[in-house]
């Protein structure tokens, strides 16, 4: 049986995973098909920890957010080919 401190480890252990995973993918997350311009000298190392940090608290919510995310992107390309098509 699985105690509690098993599973908040698998939860958190999930979510950076998670986290690792998408990392390439953040901005579909929040602004939509355009990445965002990397400002920083070192993106990668400090930008990567603070997202799989986020990610391992809040990947159900993150989750969904990129579902809902694909499937705006999916209406809006269905609206541009009946533009053109038009």
């Amino acid at each position: 049986m699985m105690t509690d401190t098993t599973f908040i480890s698998l939860y958190i252990l999930f979510g950076a995973c998670f986290g690792f995973v998408t990392f390439s993918q953040r901005h579909l997350f929040s602004e939509g098909p355009h990445t965002a311009k990397e400002l920083d000298g070192n993106p990668f190392f400090e930008s990567r920890i603070f997202w799989v940090l986020l990610c391992a608290m809040l990947w159900p919510i993150m989750a969904l957010t990129r579902i809902h995310t694909a499937w705006l992107l999916k209406k809006r390309r269905k609206l541009a080919q009946k533009a053109v098509a038009h």
